[in-house]
């Protein structure tokens, strides 16, 4: 299948969505990136947990862990950093449904998340981390981010306290969920990826198609906060105190 781009290769990107693969021969720990390399501006998308440097980051990641091609438009045309923003300004970046009272020790892949940071800490720590010694990720090629981003995936650098591999996964399963959770959450955006895939989104009842076969669901996706009019109202969940 060719791709509008051939800097965003379907191969990589498309199957980078649905499993997270290292690249062979990647080295354990993560790349240098060039001296000369400068973050972009600021982005224009206000958002209310991420600062400029790390909304830049985020931007970057997410376009290429899901990059568009001509099936469709990648996490960042999806308004994937819309639903990790808010995700983190709210509660479940709080934790309030984590353990928080230690004791803290490494635990076995079968323990699951044994960090004694909060959602939003641990993107805080890892990205402050990353822009600190690894800065430019941004202005890189795209198969230079794939080359990092694959690297970060194997490494356990310390980010901050967080393992980097952990930050990789953290950011990938966020970024799946931003893709194809309900637009009233902050992204999927326009519900094209559900169209995508032929997700009829929160529709309420197939009860006119009860007694009919074989024939093809044609109409468009529906979300949970979609008014008469076709409007969805985005939900912002606030942070608790």
């Amino acid at each position: 299948m060719t791709t509008q781009d051939e800097s965003l290769p379907y191969d990589l990107g498309r199957r980078r969505l649905f499993q997270a693969i290292g690249a062979a021969g990647v080295a354990t720990a993560l790349p240098m990136l060039p001296a000369q390399a400068q973050q972009r501006e600021a982005p224009a998308q206000a958002y209310i947990f991420f600062n400029a440097a790390e909304a830049t980051f985020i931007e970057a990641a997410v376009a290429r862990l899901i990059p568009k091609d001509a099936t469709g438009p990648g996490a960042l045309e999806a308004g994937v950093p819309n639903y990790i923003d808010k995700q983190l300004a709210g509660a479940w970046g709080a934790g309030e449904r984590l353990y928080r009272s230690g004791p803290w020790q490494p635990g076995a892949p079968t323990q699951g998340y044994q960090l004694p940071f909060t959602p939003a800490e641990l993107f805080r720590n890892a990205i402050r981390a990353l822009n600190q010694k690894h800065a430019g990720f941004a202005t890189l090629m795209p198969k230079e981010q794939d080359a990092f981003l694959d690297a970060l995936q194997k490494s356990k650098e310390d980010l901050g306290g967080v393992p980097s591999n952990v930050f990789f996964e953290s950011l990938l399963e966020v970024t799946i969920e931003g893709f194809f959770a309900d637009p009233v959450y902050g992204g999927n955006k326009d519900m094209t990826p559900w169209k995508m895939i032929g997700f009829p989104g929160a529709y309420a009842d197939f009860y006119e198609y009860v007694d009919k076969y074989n024939i093809a669901y044609t109409a468009p996706p529906t979300s949970l906060a979609q008014d008469a009019n076709g409007r969805i109202h985005i939900h912002i969940e606030p942070k608790r105190k």
